[in-house]
């Protein structure tokens, strides 16, 4: 599902509110011509023109014509029609969170009458809609790209009347005089008989010097949402595992050059990806390489600082933009004052692990809790979220499904 740009961002790299635009654009999934105007003279006379004499960024531009300069985030989501409140303020089941595990099972209880809200923050489909290429799901021979992936999962979704809220970020869950409560970013509360957190997780940082203030200025952690910026370019991409070589091959589609920073010996990829990367005449894998700084100028990305683990031998390279998949850390930080029990790495704990030691958790005097049940009945978790789970498309769609069984059990207790 191929989308030709409509929305051209006119701004830059040293403006936040032109980093924060562009980031909410690209968490959406939605394609933009970007324009820096300290490089671009016809892009600043056009700014100026367009705000009576003024120098105004960000200026966007719509394809009918119009124009928001400086908006919110919510002025942009209203403007693109994302839905941000919704129809009701009660519902069966309010699923947070819109990627592979959340939408299948909101497409399972849906189908069978469960009155289901499903709240996204951003695009719907999770990391899957930004992954370029998925090979390992079932039923697609020749694979399938992940935004197309992620459509197919939410025209299905909505076929049977889920309900969606985007844009939306949840602040709060709470259970209360036996219902669940969800409290959304804009203050609006709604109730649930049930609640299924399928949040996901999000790529880890290096904290290192310089990575706060670059990100979004030549430091990301999506490159199918900015690695056509850097066409003709070289750019760096840090990690080893799957998500790092595999966009790093496609950024081949774009990029000049390639530089894999690897922190260890080896890289710990799938065969087929160490494979492609090592064979790849545009990616350069540099093994025992730690990066350590990141150093600019204009508000800009301009130095990587690395330093070789073996020989500690510190140099500088200058890729004209770095994109970093170490990890992963788990999205929980709302569920701080939840009272929902989450372990050491902040991955919800589900199921029999609850009940392995003595106190058992409040409302499980009489029974055990369900596979994906977390500490507090009613409230469920699956995909990357929760403990245990295996990270990949396939079993967060099962996890999905298996959720939504025992969703529909426990809905007939209560």
């Amino acid at each position: 599902m191929t989308t030709t740009p409509k929305i051209t961002v006119y701004g830059a790299y040293w403006c936040p509110d032109c980093r924060r635009a562009k980031q909410f654009l690209g968490e959406h999934q939605i394609p933009y011509n970007w324009i820096d105007i300290e490089e671009d003279a016809e892009g600043e006379a056009y700014v100026i023109q367009k705000n009576d004499g003024k120098r105004i960024i960000p200026t966007i531009e719509f394809e009918d014509g119009s124009i928001l300069v400086e908006p919110s985030n919510a002025e942009l989501a209203a403007k693109l029609g994302l839905k941000t409140t919704a129809e009701r303020s009660h519902y069966d089941l309010i699923v947070i969170g819109g990627g592979p595990a959340g939408l299948t099972t909101a497409l399972y209880t849906a189908r069978e009458g469960i009155e289901t809200l499903v709240i996204e923050r951003a695009a719907l489909g999770g990391q899957a809609a930004t992954t370029q290429w998925l090979d390992n799901v079932p039923g697609f021979s020749e694979g399938i790209s992940g935004a197309d992936f992620s459509h197919q999962l939410r025209l299905q979704a909505e076929r049977f009347g889920v309900e969606f809220l985007q844009a939306q970020d949840v602040n709060e869950v709470r259970k209360e005089d036996n219902y669940q409560h969800v409290v959304t970013g804009d203050g609006s509360s709604y109730t649930a008989k049930a609640v299924l957190i399928a949040t996901g997780s999000s790529y880890k940082r290096l904290n290192v010097p310089g990575e706060d203030k670059y990100i979004g200025a030549g430091i990301h952690f999506c490159a199918t949402c900015d690695g056509p910026f850097y066409k003709g370019m070289p750019v760096a991409v840090i990690g080893g595992g799957n998500s790092a070589t595999e966009e790093s091959v496609f950024l081949t589609k774009f990029v000049e050059k390639v530089t894999l920073l690897v922190r260890g010996d080896e890289l710990t990829a799938s065969k087929v990806l160490q494979d492609k990367v090592l064979a790849h005449p545009q990616i350069d894998v540099r093994f025992n390489t730690e990066t350590v700084e990141f150093q600019g100028a204009d508000s800009k990305l301009k130095t990587v600082v690395i330093k070789d683990r073996k020989n500690r031998k510190v140099e500088e390279i200058h890729p004209s933009g770095v994109f970093t998949f170490i990890g992963q850390n788990p999205n929980t930080g709302f569920l701080t004052d939840a009272g929902i029990e989450i372990n050491q790495w902040g991955f919800i704990v589900s199921g029999h692990s609850l009940v392995h030691d003595e106190p058992r958790p409040s409302g499980y005097e009489n029974r055990d809790p369900m596979l994906l049940e977390t500490s507090i009945p009613g409230i469920f978790a699956a995909g990357d979220v929760r403990a245990d789970s295996t990270k990949q498309v396939a079993s967060a769609a099962g996890e999905g499904a298996t959720a939504a069984l025992l969703i529909r059990e426990y809905l007939k207790s209560v």
